[in-house]
């Protein structure tokens, strides 16, 4: 399988850095690192409310991001904690 770019947000690099705890920032960015291989690795979901947009799970961090097969790649939207993540997508 190719490798797909990996396109970050400048909300979502703010997001990451607000990250509490080095350890959970560090799983968070190898997780992300991981979506440029394989996108639709198991534990992925579509987000059905938010047209062509994904979740994957990070303990209890949230990373959306979307897909581009035509130009392989992947661009993260958004990363923060299961509670407030789904809010304003």
């Amino acid at each position: 399988m190719a490798s797909y770019k990996l396109l970050i947000r400048k909300s979502a690099a703010k997001e990451l850095e607000g990250v509490e705890g080095k350890k959970d920032r560090q799983r968070i960015v190898e997780r992300i690192q991981a979506l440029a291989e394989n996108p639709r690795t198991s534990g992925v979901e579509k987000l059905s409310s938010s047209g062509e947009k994904y979740r994957v799970r990070q303990g209890d961090y949230r990373i959306v991001y979307e897909i581009d097969d035509k130009v392989e790649t992947v661009t993260i939207v958004k990363i923060g904690h299961r509670k407030d993540v789904y809010r304003r997508l």
